[in-house]
């Protein structure tokens, strides 16, 4: 006789987040069959339908969104009870997700993520890149990498000794041809590659200079989402780019790149990890989050 168990509950209480079939699988670590095969043998259980599908869409039902609206924190206990045990194992185990920006994942993959993983061979990081700031809680994720001034105010950030800082830069063909631009205003006159927000708006690139402040919309022949791409687009001559400095850190030291505008650029908010606060964290999460603040220290020293 079928009972249903926590990881069928956990499957709907995951799509019900994630908005999708697919979303869901990937948060759980299971196949996108496996987890559509969970729900229709626990809808069949219960006698009703949890979920409206389409080849486009996944929304609950009425009786779904009961049923998620019951459980919901039933599952979030249960979780809390799962970490406390958790917690008081001698040696880190387990999945930490963890959801960054690519710039802000990049920064941190080699001095904490994959140091981490050399330390506590046990544990498995999943590592999600995106640009748009979520909730990681609702997601499903441990922690979350970002800029300081980004961090969400009920979140405990750990500072990592990295500040932020905005790069202007284009290839010196670029430059030869057209002149280099001494002021933000004159790049109204320049070629310049567009970067498109995550949410859908277009990049304003922001100087400031002695208390002196502006605020330039570009022009150019292309405008991209992606900063490899803008790279690319950089790196070929086609215009002046705004990146982050370590995007474009190697390019420039290389004379790939030149910069330009650098003290218009000053210091931004330092990348920080952070996490929920939990009275009972993994032992996963605890080592992690140690590194993480000795990664801080030993960069600000």
């Amino acid at each position: 006789m079928y009972r249903p168990g926590l990881g069928d509950i956990e499957a709907v209480v995951a799509i019900a987040r994630e908005g999708s079939f697919r979303g869901a699988a990937q948060s759980l670590g299971m196949s996108t069959t496996a987890l559509s095969n969970a729900v229709a043998k626990l809808e069949d259980k219960l006698g009703v339908r949890l979920f409206n599908r389409t080849t486009r869409s996944v929304s609950l039902t009425d009786a779904g969104r009961d049923f998620v609206e019951q459980v919901g924190p039933a599952v979030q206990e249960i979780r809390g009870a799962m970490d406390a045990v958790r917690s008081r194992q001698a040696e880190p185990s387990g999945t930490l997700r963890i959801n960054a920006f690519a710039a802000g994942a990049r920064e941190i993959m080699s001095p904490l993520v994959l140091e981490f993983l050399r330390r506590h061979p046990k544990v498995h990081i999943d590592l999600v890149t995106e640009g748009r700031l979520i909730d990681i809680v609702a997601k499903g994720f441990d922690l979350g990498v970002r800029r300081a001034d980004l961090v969400p105010v009920d979140m405990i950030a750990v500072p990592l000794g990295r500040p932020q800082r905005y790069a202007v830069v284009a290839s010196p063909s670029y430059f030869k041809e057209h002149g280099l631009p001494g002021a933000p205003a004159d790049l109204l006159k320049h070629r310049c590659i567009r970067a498109r927000l995550p949410n859908g708006a277009l990049l304003r690139w922001y100087f400031e200079k002695r208390g002196e402040t502006a605020q330039i919309d570009v022009t150019g022949p292309i405008t991209l989402d992606e900063a490899s791409l803008a790279r690319s687009a950089a790196l070929e001559g086609v215009g002046i780019g705004l990146f982050l400095e370590q995007d474009v850190r190697d390019d420039i030291g290389a004379g790939r790149l030149k910069r330009v505008l650098g003290d218009w650029t000053p210091p931004l908010a330092d990348l920080c990890l952070y996490y929920p606060g939990r009275r009972n964290p993994s032992a996963a999460l605890k080592a992690l989050v140690d590194l993480a603040r000795k990664l801080g220290r030993k960069a600000r020293q």
